[in-house]
């Protein structure tokens, strides 16, 4: 990072004696004898660290010290004066000053200030980048997904969430419709403004417009005070409308005038409230067959799908299934401080052979039940719901039949027992299981 400094002073010696001590090959230093020019360039160009002079021909230093901190957060100031005063210091340090030097200084006291102050801002923009590459990270690996369809949403999320508009994620329930809008908004300009979620099912069309657009005091019975909605409180950030596809007709109404007018009134306002949003919407139905019907506005419909993410049902993408096994298994050995280590083979195919009419919300919720109850390294069939152990086998397209669960597990163990030359503690090891299960399950199967 090229480190940039300000000097803004009306003495030329100090301005030139300044530039000289501090400059360097990778440290810039910028000379102003007025606030004005300075503040012009401050606005355009953020200084790292700025030596400011508390009084100037134009403007207070105090005042340009706001000024400062206002247009830049982290610009670090340190105030030079030659009226130094107890009431003025505390006041700068009040204002967010960094440090407080009364003139004259030696210029080894302002080279030493200069490189505490510039050494933590450095590091605070090295803090910042890496928090910030881990959340863009950590946003696209929530959704987890190897193959070509999660890939190519990898992808569209990616080039939509540098774009600010409208996205509306279409797909049913518990494809992840949620984990993608939360990760547009991490990838986003926006990444750093509120994120507002609110589902749209199950409301009346008074309770949403309350929730969405707040109300005035003495708005209706019971408005006792202003009630901020959520709208307002997303202003500049990102609002994630889930299940669009139920808002009443009435609020869809609403919606549409403030995604057009980028304004609205509180229930009961009169006084209309600039609005900048970016709007994630998500539905598990289908919208245009909804706007054929008449139970969704066509115009609001191409107000937000703007561009559309289709969201695969997992039954689409069942290669992705045992490296989503794998993500849950690891999130719930942390979760419950278990180790479970895996999955068996008979688990897995277990897994593998049902359609998931819940998608990964439904194998998520399968997993961490299991790792909660399961008390060996791997997961096993008994360690999954009651009606994936009872899962039937479909006949083969050449009619022959597939053999039932205990018929795989009995030639499963009988064939590691076998590799293992009848070794039981090495079986057991391999399979995952207590001594005594696999004792168990060789005397059933006539082994001596």
């Amino acid at each position: 990072m090229s480190e940039r400094i300000a000097v803004v002073d009306d003495e030329t010696i100090i301005l030139d004696r300044l530039k000289r001590t501090l400059e360097t090959p990778s440290r810039s230093v910028s000379v102003y004898p007025a606030a004005e020019p300075f503040l012009k360039e401050h606005q355009e160009n953020p200084f790292h660290l700025v030596l400011l002079d508390i009084r100037l021909p134009d403007m207070d230093g105090l005042a340009v010290l706001s000024r400062i901190k206002a247009l830049s957060e982290e610009t670090e100031v340190v105030m030079m004066t030659g009226y130094a005063s107890i009431e003025t210091a505390v006041e700068a340090m009040k204002q967010g000053a960094y440090h407080f030097i009364a003139k004259p200084f030696s210029l080894k006291q302002i080279r030493s200030i200069a490189d505490s102050v510039l050494e933590k801002v450095v590091l605070r923009a090295e803090n910042r980048s890496l928090r910030e590459a881990m959340e863009d990270k950590e946003s696209i690996e929530q959704i987890v997904g190897s193959g070509k369809a999660m890939q190519e949403i990898f992808e569209l999320i990616r080039k939509v969430a540098a774009v600010d508009c409208n996205v509306l994620i279409q797909g049913p329930s518990g494809t992840g419709k949620e984990l993608v809008a939360r990760a547009i908004r991490a990838l986003s300009p926006r990444r750093h403004a509120p994120f507002v979620s609110f589902n749209c099912g199950g409301f009346t069309a008074e309770l949403i417009n309350s929730e969405l657009f707040g109300y005035e005091k003495g708005a209706f019975t019971g408005a006792n005070s202003v009630k901020i909605g959520l709208l307002e409180s997303a202003n500049g950030g990102t609002v994630f409308l889930d299940e669009i596809g139920e808002m009443p007709l009435a609020m869809q109404v609403k919606l549409l005038q403030v995604i057009q007018e980028k304004w609205f009134y509180r229930v009961g306002g009169v006084k209309p409230i600039a609005l900048d949003i970016r709007i994630l919407a998500a539905t598990n139905r289908d919208l245009k067959q909804e706007v054929e019907l008449g139970n969704f506005r066509e115009d609001l419909f191409f107000r937000l799908n703007v561009v559309m993410i289709r969201m695969p049902t997992l039954l689409e993408r069942k290669d992705d299934i045992p490296l989503l096994v794998n993500h849950f298994i690891q999130r719930y050995n942390r979760a419950f401080g278990k180790s479970v280590q895996g999955i068996s083979r008979e688990a897995m195919n277990l897994l593998l052979s049902y359609n998931f009419p819940g998608n990964v919300r439904e194998l998520k919720n399968i997993i961490e039940r299991a790792v909660a109850l399961s008390d060996t390294h791997l997961l096993q069939p008994a360690d999954l719901p009651v009606d994936l152990q009872q899962l039937e086998f479909n006949k083969l397209p050449d009619g022959d039949e597939l053999p039932n669960l205990e018929e795989v597990t009995r030639n499963y163990i009988l064939s590691v027992f076998e590799k293992t030359n009848r070794n039981r503690n090495l079986t057991a090891h391999i399979l995952g299981v207590p001594r005594t299960t696999l004792w168990r399950r060789l005397k059933e199967y006539g082994v001596a």
